[in-house]
């Protein structure tokens, strides 16, 4: 059982004084963030691509750079690289650098993205969401295969037995699949053999538990051994000293953050009842003091099959001390929980 964290590097106005923090400070905590995540102990840091005013990471890989001399053992991840609207050749040689100035410690989660305002900054076409996305993954898990490529598509010139440099210091370098519960997309991610990534942020997490299975029947159809396909889930949350603590302090930051993307999606008003609800034992919000977040994901792990779990934090703008507080917490009492209890239970089976 892993556990690390993740986030979407936002700049979005403080919900209590309406201030901005400036994109180049946020990117400088994130990094004192994984480096605190590394001392702690926990195994992966991800940090999510975004083209959009309130999320500074337009850039995962440079900021995974900047943090992996900095750090020994955590795995540094994207969460996700929008690879449809990217250059899988790009995309493959910034995660192998990162690769190489950790020492083997990179990863590449893949996705289509939910956002899309990446798609008409690089010039892509909407119509071509899934087809860019299939192509573009066809090309990057070839790049992880061989030095020296040779493809042919429809969306990307064609590349004639050219190489790709540098190497990575993993081989091959590790690609996940995130996906946000589509069916497709989890059967994809089995037939290939690749770890997979669910974004549980709504609803009972328990509802993941048949795409948990339908992807382990896609990867055994397929001949892969799913026993070491490892399944992956990013939900939000937020630990400190009390359960009352924790909520009142993550509230405000994830109505605000919720309302927003809510009125581009056409979702209802976000309220403390709508968070409340979330933040019950079956709830998809991971929010309250170390040992009710530990039998979270005890629950989750036991009930859906997740042998991953990332902690995003924080949603939206808080304090930067109260964000290392909760992953310090994380890594230091929730954690260690968690992985002793899995152990014991394994044992048992």
């Amino acid at each position: 059982m892993e556990i690390g964290i993740s986030t979407f590097v936002e700049t979005t106005p403080d919900p209590k004084t309406g201030e901005v923090i400036s994109q180049a400070q946020r990117l400088r905590e994130v990094v004192e963030e994984i480096v605190l995540a590394d001392q702690v102990g926990l195994d992966v840091f991800g940090v999510g691509e975004h083209h959009r005013e309130d999320f500074a990471a337009s850039s995962p890989a440079v900021l995974l750079a900047a943090a992996a001399s900095q750090t020994k053992n955590i795995r540094l991840t994207s969460a996700v690289t929008v690879l449809s609207s990217d250059d899988p050749v790009r995309v493959f040689q910034d995660f192998a650098t990162v690769d190489g100035i950790s020492n083997g410690r990179a990863e590449i989660m893949a996705g289509r993205g939910s956002f899309i305002e990446s798609f008409p900054l690089f010039g892509y076409d909407l119509q071509d969401y899934d087809e860019l996305f299939e192509e573009k993954l066809d090309l990057l898990l070839q790049l992880t295969k061989t030095e020296k490529i040779t493809w042919k598509g429809k969306h990307r010139p064609s590349i004639h037995d050219r190489g790709i440099y540098p190497r990575p210091v993993q081989d091959p370098l590790p690609v996940w699949i995130g996906s946000g519960g589509n069916p497709e997309s989890v059967v994809r991610a089995g037939y290939l053999g690749l770890p997979l990534v669910l974004a549980i942020i709504g609803g009972s997490p328990l509802q993941f538990a048949p795409l948990v299975d339908l992807y382990k029947r896609a990867a055994a159809e397929a001949g892969h051994d799913v026993s070491k396909l490892p399944v992956a889930s990013h939900s939000h949350g937020f630990i400190a000293e009390t359960t009352e603590t924790a909520a009142d302090k993550f509230f405000p930051s994830t109505q605000q953050v919720m309302n927003v993307i809510g009125r581009e999606r056409g979702w209802g008003h976000y309220d403390r009842s709508s968070f409340d609800n979330a933040r019950s034992y079956e709830g998809a919000l991971y929010v309250g003091d170390p040992d009710y977040v530990a039998e979270k994901i005890i629950h989750l792990r036991k009930n859906v099959g997740i042998t991953r779990f990332m902690l995003h934090l924080p949603l939206g703008t808080m304090p930067h001390d109260e964000v290392m507080n909760a992953i310090e917490l994380l890594g230091k009492e929730v954690a260690p929980r968690v992985k002793a209890e899995i152990a014991e239970w394994e044992k048992g089976r």
